[in-house]
């Protein structure tokens, strides 16, 4: 079974993101990259089912920048097999990111599709759910456990109420949350290894897809700073205050 784990290259979730000047977007000069957190569990458990025996090999694919290979190199020394970048400089929306995926399904025939379940950095929660209206296969999303058997995936996933188990029939998609697993340290060995696994790097042209975006950002702006918080003596005095000062009562 060939398992595609897409991931995204983000500022690393240590880092404290800043506004340009201008406020343009993000300010991305000399800042740290990596996968997406979600993004790193999706590896992980492609990377656990072929431990197990059921995936036979894992394709790890990014949409970006050149400079994404680092992030690529680094989900092949965990231990996928081989790469794709689709290189693009453009800040694509979610149904482009899905578009190009779709292209690389068909390229590629998996027969599972693991991604994270959303993007640190846009937090938009759309790719996965997009790419399964565009392929036509089933999705499980928000998943905190996957079982393979056959030609049958059940996932339990995450819901408001707990949780709920759907059977899937392969080929699918799987969008991973954060109880899933917990990623694994890549070994010095491996990432030496991982320099010498095959990089595929394509276009969205040569995959026949548009990236045009009907979305244009205007602005970009850091969150209003808050004021220091204050101790009260009494309930009294928080009641008080809730009521003439905060206005919530």
């Amino acid at each position: 079974m060939k398992v595609l784990a897409c991931i995204k290259r983000v500022v690393d979730y240590n880092v404290k993101v800043r506004v340009k000047a201008d406020n343009s977007g993000v300010d991305l000069a000399n800042v740290k990259m990596s996968i997406n957190p979600f993004c790193e569990i999706a590896v992980e458990e492609a990377v656990r089912l072929k431990e197990k025996g059921v995936a036979t090999e894992i394709v790890v694919v990014s949409i970006g920048p050149t400079t994404a290979q680092e992030q690529l190199r680094t989900a092949l020394a965990l231990g996928a097999d081989r790469a794709i970048l689709v290189e693009s400089a453009e800040d694509l929306t979610s149904l482009a990111v899905a578009k190009l995926l779709k292209a690389v399904v068909d390229k590629e025939q998996p027969q599972l599709v693991i991604l994270g379940k959303q993007a640190i950095d846009s937090d938009n929660n759309q790719t996965g759910q997009m790419l399964a209206a565009l392929t036509g296969f089933g999705q499980g999303t928000f998943a905190s456990k996957v079982e393979v058997a056959g030609d049958k995936v059940a996932v339990t996933r995450e819901v408001d109420g707990g949780a709920q188990t759907v059977s899937l029939s392969l080929p699918a998609i799987i969008t991973t949350d954060l109880r899933l697993n917990e990623p694994r340290y890549a070994s010095l060995p491996n990432i030496m290894k991982a320099k010498k696994k095959p990089l595929e790097v394509l276009t969205p042209d040569a995959l026949g897809v548009s990236t045009a975006s009907t979305n244009k950002t205007l602005k970009v702006e850091a969150p209003a700073a808050r004021s220091a918080g204050i101790k009260v003596k009494s309930v009294a005095e928080l009641v008080e205050k809730l009521k003439n000062e905060a206005k919530v009562l």
